[in-house]
C-alpha cells in the first residue's frame, strides 16, 4: 500500500539519513516529503544533497525549503556569508563543499532552486518547514521567508495544548485551514520530547538531529514513526550544532 512519509530536519547527518531510509523499507510507490534543513550541522551536508538527488531518481520525493537550505543556497550562488548562519552550522557546510566539483555544485544549485516553500496534498494536509502567518493561508503570505523562518505556528500550538477545541471562538484560524499541518524547524527536544510531537492539528517532526536527538519519519496516515539512532553517536568526533 502506498505510504506518504514526512521526514524531519537532517542537518548534514547523512549516516542517520541512510539508516532511517533503510528502516523505512521503502516501496517503489511511497511518497517521501522532506521538511527541509538538509544542511548545516554534521560534516556531510554536501553529501546529503547528493544522496537526496540520487534518491529522487528512484522514488517519489518532495523537497521543502528550510532556512538553512536558503542560507547555503545564497552562499553557493553569491558568496553571501550571513554572520548568524556561520555561528549556527554554516561553517560545517562551507567545509563540506570544499571537495565538491564545479559540476556537482551546479547540480546542487539546481536542486536548491527546485525546492518548494510548501506543499498541500489532495486531502488538504499542509507540509511546510516552519509555518506561515497570513490568516488566509500560505497562498496569501506576503514574505516567503515565513515558510522557513516563522515559529509562531508551533508556538501557538504549544501554548494552545489541549485547552480548547477547534469549535471554540478563539481557536486559531490558521489551524482551521488544513486537515493537518506537518512542520520541522523547531526541535521538540526543546520541550523534552524525542519523537514527533502533536498539538491540535500540528505535527512537528524535527526531533533534534542537529543536536542530541534522532532523525525521524512519520507515516502521515497511520502515524507510525521510524527513527535513526541519536545522530551524535554516528559522528562521535564532531560537535554538530551543539
Amino acid at each position: 500500500m502506498k505510504r506518504t512519509i514526512a521526514i524531519g530536519d537532517i542537518h548534514g547527518g547523512l549516516k542517520a539519513l541512510i539508516q532511517l531510509i533503510e528502516r523505512l523499507e521503502l516501496h517503489k510507490e511511497d511518497h517521501l516529503i522532506f521538511l527541509g534543513d538538509y544542511v548545516d550541522g554534521w560534516s556531510d551536508s554536501a553529501k546529503v544533497i547528493s544522496y537526496l538527488i540520487a534518491l529522487n531518481k528512484d522514488h517519489h520525493c518532495t523537497f521543502l525549503r528550510g532556512n538553512h537550505d536558503d542560507l547555503v543556497y545564497r552562499w553557493l550562488k553569491t558568496g553571501e556569508k550571513n554572520k548568524e548562519w556561520l555561528q549556527h552550522g554554516g561553517v560545517s557546510s562551507i567545509e563540506a563543499y570544499k571537495n565538491i566539483s564545479i559540476e556537482e555544485r551546479k547540480e546542487h544549485l539546481h536542486f536548491y532552486e527546485q525546492m518548494h516553500n510548501y506543499y498541500v496534498d489532495n486531502e488538504n494536509r499542509l507540509f511546510v518547514h516552519a509555518g506561515f502567518s497570513n490568516l488566509r493561508g500560505p497562498k496569501h503570505e506576503h514574505h516567503e521567508t515565513s515558510f522557513f523562518w516563522d515559529r509562531t505556528l508551533w508556538e501557538t500550538a504549544l501554548a494552545l495544548g489541549e485547552t480548547i477545541s477547534k469549535d471554540h471562538k478563539y481557536y486559531p484560524k490558521r489551524f482551521l485551514l488544513f486537515k493537518e499541518i506537518f512542520i520541522g524547524h523547531t526541535p521538540v527536544t526543546r520541550v523534552g520530547e524525542d519523537k514527533p510531537l502533536n498539538f491540535a492539528n500540528i505535527w512537528n517532526v524535527d526531533t533534534g538531529a542537529a543536536f542530541k536527538g534522532k532523525l525521524s519519519a512519520i507515516d502521515i496516515k497511520s502515524k507510525e514513526i521510524w527513527q535513526s539512532d541519536k545522530v551524535f553517536t554516528l559522528y562521535p568526533e564532531e560537535q554538530g550544532r551543539n
